[in-house]
């Protein structure tokens, strides 16, 4: 009972609403989906779209495939420390806490799910040597 007559009194102090205390749950808001491809069928090395924005505070499921031939990888580190990572989910695996950069192989898919919290633009690229003097880069940005 004291913790929360503490917790309302907290809350009555700061003037927070229920909205407030609602926003402080990310795992709780509704989701955006936004597809972004690892390569094409025609392998080449390339984000599509090259260029993806989000708003900050808001919740997004970032649905990864690679359709070429060859494995890529999602490589995005300042981007990554931007936004607050829930989970990446393949196939049966849920993987969560920190991550900057996702393998993809040929055929894969993966879901990132995530809040943007840091306004900028950040740099995407693929780590694999060769595929980022190749043109395979893009840009992240938070608004």
């Amino acid at each position: 009972m004291f913790i929360v007559a503490l917790a309302i009194s907290t809350f009555v102090m700061f003037g927070m609403t229920s909205y407030d205390v609602w926003a402080m749950a990310p795992s709780k808001q509704p989701l955006t989906e936004v597809s972004i491809h690892l390569g094409n069928s025609a392998n080449e090395l390339r984000f599509e779209p090259g260029q993806l924005t989000f708003e900050a505070g808001q919740r997004y499921k970032l649905l990864l495939d690679n359709p070429s031939a060859q494995k890529h990888y999602f490589t995005a580190k300042d981007f990554a420390d931007a936004i607050w990572s829930q989970k990446v989910q393949a196939g049966a695996v849920e993987v969560k806490g920190a991550i900057d950069e996702l393998e993809l192989k040929s055929g894969a898919a993966a879901e990132w799910v995530f809040v943007a919290m840091k306004p900028g633009n950040y740099e995407l690229h693929c780590s694999i040597p060769g595929h980022t003097e190749a043109g395979m880069t893009g840009s992240l940005t938070i608004k």
